[in-house]
């Protein structure tokens, strides 16, 4: 391998100024054409020296065995600085130059003096030297191989030739470096792989990136398989009519000193790399086992202890929350190493995928103990977190029973004020629904009780060694569920007691206000038969038969009162049995009764006038059937059948006169006017039968004048059924007033009566609030 002694990057100002190159251009002998391309300033020699030692550095030995023809650009200088850079050449490079072409300028120095110079100093220079025009340079070199500033066709960029310089050289100085560094590290590791136990030394690392030079590196063989190096483009065996000339990349080694780096850079690098890949296997074993002994060392350490040291389950659900809480805690550290886990456990599978058979036995038996460890830990957190949420279902159930129980408790304490049946039915209605709703809740007491026990029952067992604190508390956690549970079962048959001796009172009080509104029902009922009889019950038949039938259907009337009536007394009755059961006052009998009593006295005092009527009526008609039938009639009978029939017909315009001294009429004055019409007409007959034996009794001679004190007769007993009826108007006026009156006044009664009953009862509950609040 060829390696260049002088890098670019030092003498780079001095290249950059382009003193001389090396265009890529060869002459007919295949030799390379080095160009000294003189400018109008003082070129330093010495710098000049130095530039062409690194050019000269560049080819191969080879490639200097053919000679350089070297051009030495004069048409910008004088010629005592081209005579020196021509025996310069003779210093620097007196073996490879075979040639030396100077291109003088237009106006060229003294030939004579020149010619003789050069002539002279021949054998002693060891190369020819020929002074030639720029436009005659062909005749000595190819004009493919000429640049364009000889009248040539070849290109050359000195900038890019210069770039392209460096990136070879630092390619060939890293890639060199690092080739030593790998290699040193390579041989290194061999001595290491014979004892296993020693440590890998990690710290050898390269001083380059070798992605980054094998990139370099790619780059550049790229460019010179291109044939850009140097400027050249393309094969240069196309010139006119010449001869085909080698790539200048290949004289130069460039490309092949590339390949062969590449090459011996990518084989140590696989070797680091698999040396490398080792190691960091043999560290990801080690930090994966150090991670399981980790994860392993505090599962069975700490982790395990604060499980044995929280087993409580709470007395109550603040507390059970409390644990709940303090359990998601611990849940939370397991939890990330729980994640550590799951992490190790990826990369033991990914591990075991691509390990040796020694490496896979050793991961597998560490993935068993972590899984076995994990999974372990991971059952005992469940089964603690199941018996949490069993304890807070027992304790929220058993505070929602403790509530309920207080309430029924409550509602069993409370005094029972209802105000009729039906608000005692539905307060029994929701003493029932409260009693099922407590045996609810005491049933599901019992089941979440027995599931928490269960629960506890299988959790996982500690070590015997280490059970007599978690299996102590167990124990006292089992004592109080089942005192929990014993008690409310204790409290719930206290309440179902309590709601045996209430249901018994609450009905016996619906059996009172029963009593007591079937009373007021009957006094109703016996009101309205008493408004029947004194407004409707006016009639009295027309004849003896109808008045005997109206009799009989009064009798029935009168029994229906008499029974409604009974039944009244007989509930008022039962109210004071109840009362006395109850131990309670009657809120309504007190004044039920005298109502019930008084409206009696009233119906009988109406319905005895009634039925006297009746009475009398019947005899009326009888008698009056009786004269009208026969064909004798005694005076005697006619006279009494005219004293009963006025005597009714004065019964009918008198009043009914109650006990408290009250008065009331029989229907309405029209309905009493019928009733007494259908007397007078049977009065009428009557009168007409008297007269019609009066006229069979008489002569005819006294005819006329018994007529005519007949009609007169008739007329008076008209005239006074007209002023008794007038009579009866004007009474029947007065006692609409009266009533009128005695309405209004019973009315304000009523009302002052209705005012005190309300203060009182405000009264009663003043007195009960206050002793509500007083015992509160």
């Amino acid at each position: 391998m060829s390696i260049v002694t002088m890098d670019a990057t030092t003498i780079l100002s001095i290249l950059k100024k382009k003193l001389a190159f090396l265009s890529g251009g060869k002459d007919r002998r295949s030799g390379l054409i080095l160009t000294i391309p003189l400018s109008s300033d003082q070129t330093s020699m010495e710098e000049l020296s130095v530039t062409l030692d690194y050019l000269l550095s560049i080819p191969s030995e080879k490639c200097k065995a053919r000679g350089f023809t070297v051009i030495v650009d004069g048409r910008k200088s004088q010629w005592n600085i081209v005579k020196t850079v021509v025996l310069m050449l003779q210093n620097v490079i007196p073996a490879e130059v075979s040639l030396v072409c100077v291109v003088k300028p237009d106006e060229f120095w003294d030939k004579k003096v020149t010619h003789f110079c050069f002539w002279k100093e021949k054998d002693r220079l060891g190369f020819e030297v020929i002074l030639v025009s720029a436009n005659k340079l062909t005749r000595y070199i190819e004009p493919c191989q000429l640049t364009d500033d000889f009248g040539g066709s070849l290109d050359y960029d000195h900038n890019d030739w210069l770039n392209k310089r460096l990136v070879f050289e630092k390619f060939t100085r890293e890639s060199t470096s690092l080739l030593d560094e790998l290699s040193i590290i390579n041989e290194g590791d061999k001595s290491s792989s014979v004892d296993k136990d020693k440590p890998a030394d990690c710290a050898l690392l390269p001083s380059f990136d070798p992605e980054t030079v094998l990139q370099t590196g790619h780059e550049l063989l790229s460019e010179l398989q291109q044939r850009r190096f140097n400027g050249s483009e393309g094969g240069v065996g196309g010139g006119q009519g010449g001869p085909a000339w080698c790539p200048m990349e290949e004289e130069l080694l460039a490309q092949p000193q590339v390949m062969k780096l590449l090459d011996s850079l990518r084989e140590q690098y696989t070797r680091y790399q698999e040396l490398c890949r080792q190691r960091n296997k043999r560290t990801q074993l080690d930090e994966i086992h150090a991670k399981v002994m980790q994860v392993v060392t505090w599962l069975q350490g700490p982790g395990s202890e604060l499980l044995k040291t929280h087993q409580a389950i709470g007395d109550s659900m603040r507390a059970a929350q409390t644990l709940q809480q303090k359990h998601e805690e611990i849940e939370s550290q397991h939890s990330e190493w729980f994640a550590v886990y799951v992490e190790l456990n990826q990369q033991i599978a990914a591990l075991l995928s691509a390990g040796e058979e020694e490496e896979v036995v050793e991961l597998k038996a560490l993935q068993q103990q972590l899984s076995d460890v994990c999974y372990q830990q991971a059952a005992q957190l469940e089964s603690r977190q199941n018996v949490l949420q069993a304890a807070q279902c027992f304790h929220s159930t058993t505070q929602e029973l403790s509530q309920q129980l207080d309430g029924l408790l409550g509602m069993l304490c409370a005094d029972v004020a209802p105000a009729d049946g039906a608000s005692i039915q539905q307060n029994l209605k929701q003493l029932e629904e409260k009693l099922q709703t407590v045996e609810a809740g005491l049933a599901s007491l019992r089941q979440k009780g027995g599931l928490l026990l269960e629960q506890m029952c299988s959790q996982p067992s500690w070590s015997l060694e280490e059970t007599e604190g978690p299996a102590g508390e167990q124990q006292d956690n089992v004592q109080h569920i089942q005192a929990v549970m014993e008690e409310m079962q204790l409290r719930k048959q206290r309440c179902e007691d309590m709601v045996d001796v209430r249901r018994l009172k609450m009905l016996q009080m619906v059996q009172l206000f029963k009593c007591e509104e079937d009373a007021l029902q009957s006094v109703e009922w016996l009101s309205e038969l008493m408004d029947a009889l004194l407004k409707t019950h006016v009639r009295l038949g027309d004849e003896s038969q109808e008045t005997r039938t109206m009799l009989d259907k009064h009798r029935k009337f009168v029994d229906v009162a008499q029974s409604t009536y009974d039944y009244g007394r007989q509930l008022l009755q039962a109210t004071v049995v109840l009362c006395q059961s109850l131990r309670c006052t009657t809120r309504s009998s007190g004044d039920t009764l005298p109502r019930l009593n008084r409206i009696w006295k009233q119906f009988s005092v109406s319905s005895e006038e009634r039925q006297q009527r009746l009475e009398l009526a019947l005899s009326f008609h009888t008698s009056a059937e009786k004269v009208l039938q026969q064909e004798c009639v005694e005076p005697e009978s006619l006279d009494e059948v005219d004293s009963s029939g006025k005597t009714l017909l004065d019964r009918l315009t008198m009043p009914v006169m109650f006990p408290d001294g009250s008065e009331q009429y029989f229907g309405s004055p029209s309905d009493t006017a019928v009733a007494a019409e259908g007397v007078r007409e049977r009065l009428l007959l009557v009168e007409e039968r008297r007269l019609q034996l009066q006229v069979v009794g008489l002569h005819h001679d006294g005819a006329e004048e018994k007529h005519s004190g007949q009609d007169a007769r008739l007329d008076v007993i008209g005239e006074e059924l007209s002023e008794k009826e007038e009579q009866e108007e004007e009474e029947e006026e007065e006692e609409v007033v009266v009533v009128e009156e005695e309405e209004e006044e019973e009315e304000q009664q009523q009302q002052q009566q209705q005012q005190q009953l309300q203060q009182q009862q405000q009264g009663q509950q003043d007195e009960e609030l206050e002793r509500a609040t007083q015992d509160c």
